[in-house]
């Protein structure tokens, strides 16, 4: 039993996984959703980045005739990851989205409307700067991937007391 369990930490790759009473625990990507001062810091933090991308993501769709295919995607995919991150739903996917979207829409020659949020590279790296953080703190208490992921108790019952078909 050990072994196998042994051998499945291994295979799932998690950090903390141990053989206890027959079962295994795995530690999750985002193991805690802070609360308090910690969580209003996140909280702060994905409206700040959220809002901004949401209103640059408008700003390339306000438009779109105008604008070439790449600025029109770089527009979708802002507003998209800025409403993700602003209401905390997948952050690290959509942090990635959204630096890849600051990063691409700074250096690439595209076609950029006149409110471009990003226009400097030290603004562009900030923005990531803070997009890549919130990727690793995760969302926070407040956000719907607490409400959907957050921590639970999960009771097992012993096989002694299991019902014998």
């Amino acid at each position: 039993m050990r072994i196998r369990s042994w051998i499945l930490c291994i295979s799932l790759a998690a950090r903390n996984c141990k053989a206890a009473r027959g079962g295994i625990r795995l530690q999750r990507i985002l193991s805690t959703f802070p609360r308090g001062l910690a969580g209003a810091g996140l909280l702060l933090l994905r409206i700040a980045v959220g809002v901004i991308l949401f209103v640059q993501g408008t700003a390339y769709l306000m438009n779109w005739r105008d604008y070439g295919l790449g600025t029109r995607c770089l527009g979708v995919l802002a507003v998209a990851s800025g409403i993700s991150i602003l209401i905390g739903y997948l952050p690290p996917f959509a942090a990635l989205v959204a630096g890849l979207v600051i990063v691409s829409g700074n250096f690439l020659s595209l076609q950029m409307p006149s409110p471009h949020l990003f226009a400097t590279r030290v603004a562009a790296s900030l923005a990531t700067c803070i997009v890549v953080a919130l990727a690793c703190l995760g969302p926070g208490a407040f956000s719907i991937d607490a409400r959907l992921f957050g921590r639970r108790e999960i009771v097992i019952p012993d096989a002694s007391r299991l019902p014998k078909l």
